[in-house]
């Protein structure tokens, strides 16, 4: 008897000529918004209109009615194809401004590929690199070298996270280098339980990982309390010793795309402390850059006060009487003179502003050291709502 066709077929073949007709429409808008870049730069008009984008947002959902599409649904779609908008704009303008800008660069990241910091480097050059030659590095300290000597041209370095708080070795690393921020990320981080293809949840009894993981999934690991825990220099080497060991007691701790690069298979995940969990990373080069006042910035200062009653506060008080908005305030202690601390401050603001100007000028005069780590394009681009 001949089996009739899969009734399913012709309907999918529709929905896969509408999704190739729809990415050819978001093809489409974004060569409109390098149009749009262009102009705005000739106008110096900023990136960002948000009205615009609440009233664009508001009209598509009112649209969205005859059609019986979901407020939330048109929304949500809305923000992120304004994200990709901006984020490709600032990037045109970004490269019209520093036309040294290096298309093909050498990036070191921590622990072999498969890691977390690998995953960032690849997202970074999708968005600012033509071709990425990579180069993993086992300590913190290796990525500033590789960069300081010429080895590489960039280093990605993660330096907090939502769930766990600041890394504190970059942060000291930052005192003693003369590399710049050059640029910002931002990665959701997956924690998974990888292990070899027949094992099971029950089985393991022993996990490798980083210690981040481990602090950022403590919650998890409460309900485990059988296992061996067993500290790795990053994710993807404590993924590529479980490969190896190829026995179905043994896990790590990692990301599912780091997984599939050794063979393993995800037993559990999205189980952080914080759903909401995020690693912001920092881009470090030899040089500076050129930040367009057109485009939302970061300014990242080092700064050392007194050690009078009172002295932080005064400093503080020179940022908010410029309107100067601090979106991270870091202290670590100073290496080799005991109880004396470094402040590392995140603002918001470009440094070529006249606002930012006059107050670093008051910092520098009244601090015992105050040095501009960088200023970089804002990769935080908040969604309208």
């Amino acid at each position: 008897m001949k089996m009739s066709a899969n009734p399913l077929l012709p309907l999918r073949d529709k929905i896969n000529e509408l999704d190739k007709t729809l990415l050819e429409l978001i093809a489409e808008r974004r060569k409109l918004s390098t149009q749009v870049i262009h102009t705005k730069i000739e106008a110096n008009i900023p990136v960002r209109d948000i009205e615009r984008e609440r009233l664009l947002i508001k009209a598509l959902i009112n649209q969205g009615k005859n059609y019986h599409l979901d407020d939330l649904f048109i929304k949500r779609l809305y923000q992120l194809i304004i994200e990709d908008s901006v984020l490709l704009q600032q990037k045109i303008l970004q490269e019209k401004l520093n036309r040294g800008t290096i298309v093909t660069a050498k990036v070191a990241f921590l622990g072999p590929k498969g890691s977390y910091s690998h995953s960032a480097a690849r997202h970074y050059a999708s968005a600012h690199l033509d071709e990425m030659i990579e180069l993993s590095c086992s300590t913190f300290k290796d990525i500033f070298e590789q960069v300081e000597n010429g080895a590489v041209d960039y280093g990605i370095l993660p330096i907090e996270n939502s769930s766990s708080g600041s890394i504190n070795e970059v942060y000291d690393l930052l005192q003693k280098t003369n590399l710049h921020i050059i640029g910002e990320l931002s990665l959701p981080i997956d924690h998974c339980v990888l292990a070899g293809p027949n094992s099971k949840i029950e089985q393991i009894d022993t996990i490798y990982s980083h210690p981040q993981p481990f602090q950022q999934c403590s919650n998890f690991l409460e309900s485990y309390p059988h296992w061996k825990i067993v500290y790795c220099d990053s994710t993807s080497s404590a993924m590529e010793t479980v490969a190896k060991l190829n026995q179905p007691n043994v896990a790590a701790m990692g990301n599912k795309d780091g997984g599939e690069l050794y063979g393993l298979q995800v037993l559990e995940h999205n189980f952080a402390n914080q759903k909401e969990n995020i690693t912001r990373f920092i881009v470090l080069a030899r040089q500076p850059i050129e930040v367009s006042e057109q485009i939302p910035a970061k300014t990242t200062i080092l700064m050392k006060t007194g050690q009078q009653a009172g002295a932080l506060v005064d400093a503080l008080l020179v940022l908010r009487n410029h309107n100067i908005i601090m979106t991270k305030l870091e202290s670590r202690p100073i290496h080799g003179t005991p109880w004396e601390e470094m402040f590392y401050i995140d603002l918001q603001g470009n440094i070529h502003s006249y606002e930012m100007q006059t107050a670093l000028k008051e910092l520098a005069s009244m601090t015992l050291y105050t040095k501009v780590l960088g200023c970089y394009p804002s990769d935080s681009i908040v969604a309208v709502m």
